[in-house]
């Protein structure tokens, strides 16, 4: 009987021994050599046209350099006459101004514009594929189609306004209008990118979250303030990270429509660098007016990650 019960009785399987230490430091070693190994092009490439240009870029807004043979050492000169310096000062305040309200603008067009899109509606890819045109558009082509647009004599604008008894604008002639008129065009250039992220991240957001809160009586503006805004933190960041860069570097459209007029109406720091650099062959004061719209731009994207955390613990 007793062997009867010996052979009914299951065998134990006896625990797996652990790995060694030493086998899980080589796993980890050789998944971090994995790693480096696929970020070595992207680490190639951002080291070549980013970090070494930017590099220069300092080093040479601390001399005279001009494209010639000679140049030298001058410090912290070339900051000191570029806050005296008026075309710079306009520079400045225009390129602040216009990302001010393109930036805000742009991205609350493009998220009510991707909210409708993430409806069932007909004809849905093509008013995607319409909104995405301007983004794939060269920027020459688009600032001469407004261009014709804003034209004071043949225009649509004027065209337009014509029909409710207005006179006719010189939009970009007109020094209160000039900016806002290339604002309007920033605004509505930017925003195919926008949509197409706000519509991917619209159709992550949690169908669950958003069906228990219709069940509880929920308004439509209450399920998009609970559950679709928080939703799309992350997402907004990313967007306002990129409207930043590309806001601040604004330069074609300025360059093709006004050329900074009327005087330094529209004049921007790209345009502005671009002239010193390659028109007046001050390279080290450029250099110097690029370093502070590289300061500029990290002071904002810095604003854009505290307005993000106090959004986030609110």
């Amino acid at each position: 009987m007793s062997a009867t019960l010996e052979q009914s009785t299951p065998a134990i399987a006896s625990p797996r021994r652990p790995a060694p230490a030493k086998d899980s430091r080589r796993l980890i070693r050789s998944q971090v050599r994995a790693g480096w190994l696929l970020l070595a092009p992207a680490l190639l490439h951002s080291g070549i046209f980013l970090v070494i240009p930017i590099i220069f870029a300092v080093a040479l807004s601390f001399t005279d350099y001009s494209f010639g043979d000679s140049w030298a050492w001058v410090g912290f000169e070339n900051y000191t006459v570029l806050f005296s310096d008026a075309n710079f000062r306009a520079a400045f305040v225009n390129t602040v101004m216009y990302a001010v309200v393109v930036i805000p603008v742009s991205m609350a067009v493009s998220l009510a514009i991707a909210l409708g899109l993430n409806q069932k509606i007909r004809g849905l890819s093509f008013f995607r594929t319409a909104f995405y045109v301007p983004t794939v558009t060269a920027t020459v082509a688009i600032a001469t189609i407004w261009l014709w647009i804003y034209n004071p004599g043949s225009g649509l604008a004027n065209g337009f306004l014509s029909l409710f008894g207005f006179a006719p604008n010189q939009w970009l002639s007109n020094p209160d209008t000039a900016l806002p008129s290339l604002m309007v065009v920033g605004i509505w250039q930017g925003l195919g990118t926008k949509i197409i992220i706000y519509l991917a991240a619209l159709q992550g957001v949690s169908r669950d979250l958003l069906e228990s809160a219709a069940l509880d009586g929920a308004s439509r503006w209450q399920k998009f303030a609970n559950v679709t805004w928080p939703a799309l933190g992350p997402v907004q960041f990313f967007v306002l990270v990129t409207s930043i860069v590309g806001t601040f570097q604004v330069f074609d459209l300025v360059y093709v429509m006004t050329d900074g007029g009327p005087g330094t109406e529209t004049l921007v720091l790209v345009l502005d660098i671009y002239q010193n650099a390659f028109q007046d062959l001050r390279l080290g004061y450029a250099s110097a007016e690029t370093v502070i719209l590289m300061l500029l731009i990290a002071v904002f994207i810095g604003l854009g990650r505290l307005l993000q955390k106090a959004d986030v613990n609110d």
